[in-house]
């Protein structure tokens, strides 16, 4: 086991949240990137809340990660997008 790998112990729930301006584009294309790494998600396994203004979004998407290397290909995949300002 590499020491990136001891915080975590696979597989585990783990939410990845986005943020971005808020749209249609921006929740259908980052939903794509994650189920493409991570499979099929539920609808109970997304949370959105919008800014306090209704100008962005932040989507939770809680996936059943694998590896460290999935979770890196995944926000590697988002920040890479143009449409996620933040990934946590």
């Amino acid at each position: 086991m590499s020491s990136s790998d001891e915080l975590f112990q696979f597989p585990c729930d783990f939410p990845i949240k986005v943020m971005g301006r808020d749209g249609e584009s921006f929740r259908s294309l980052t939903l794509a990137i994650v189920q493409r790494h991570a499979g099929p998600l539920a609808p109970e396994r997304i949370t959105e809340r919008p800014s306090t203004k209704g100008n962005f979004v932040s989507m939770t998407y809680t996936i059943r990660a694998e590896s460290r290397a999935q979770l890196d290909a995944i926000y590697q995949d988002l920040t890479a997008s143009g449409v996620v300002l933040v990934a946590l």
